[in-house]
């Protein structure tokens, strides 16, 4: 039996917002290496790890059958949740997608709509987007963190609870949650979406006629921001 994977920062964000000992579908698991280390450690007592390709599945399997857990953790060749309602799971998990896709995934599984569900989300990129989709689809953000591994990345839990809302710009590329907790890295996560924004603007600073109105109302919040935290 191998020794345990341990993932890194940013994929043991989830831990947090687990039913513990409960069941997890792991979507894009690719080596499966979350649920074994989540299945170990005694975090969920169950677990679904699926992908789209093969190869991920069959390094998934192999990964699953070393760690001694081919009882406890099934994988699932599948494009994003389709046919997973049947492992009927209290968390769904999504890491290392981008925003839009993440939210097509959530879109075209229905039965998530479901109270007893969390999502924990992590967007490689627009955050904004699938903040967005979450509020205007019935869903209530329930926690936020924020990680860095090279770059910075925001999870998100989520839970359907039938109700729309409405976040302010700089709520949906921040987080309302990290506005009100400031958790580690939120001045840098700051910082560094002002630099962003800076190097968008002068992207389109060469062009006469472009539209920076969005940019500058955007850097301008995000170094008030900034400001607050000196």
């Amino acid at each position: 039996m191998q020794s345990i994977i341990i993932p890194d920062t940013r994929l043991r964000s989830a831990v947090p917002y687990l039913h513990r000992g409960g069941r997890i579908i792991d979507v894009g698991t690719d080596h499966a290496y979350l649920p074994i280390y989540l299945v170990k450690e005694g975090f969920c007592a169950h677990a679904l790890a699926c992908d789209i390709n093969q190869g991920p599945i069959d390094s998934a399997r192999a990964n699953i059958s070393a760690a001694g857990l081919s009882d406890r953790i099934s994988t699932l060749r599948t494009d994003g949740l389709h046919g997973c309602e049947k492992f009927a799971p209290d968390d769904v998990l999504i890491f290392g997608m981008g925003g839009e896709l993440i939210a097509k995934i959530l879109s075209e599984a229905p039965w998530i709509k479901n109270e007893r569900i969390t999502l924990v989300l992590q967007p490689m990129s627009r955050v904004q987007m699938l903040r967005r989709w979450l509020l205007e689809n019935g869903f209530e953000i329930l926690g936020e963190s924020i990680t860095r591994e090279e770059k910075y990345y925001q999870t998100i839990a989520a839970r359907y609870c039938g109700r729309t809302d409405c976040y302010s710009e700089e709520e949906l590329l921040l987080g309302r949650w990290n506005i009100q907790t400031k958790p580690p890295y939120f001045e840098a996560l700051v910082r560094h979406e002002i630099g962003v924004y800076e190097a968008i603007l002068r992207g389109k600073s060469k062009s006469e006629s472009a539209d920076t109105n969005d940019e500058e109302r955007i850097l301008k919040f995000l170094k008030e921001r900034l400001e607050s935290l000196q």
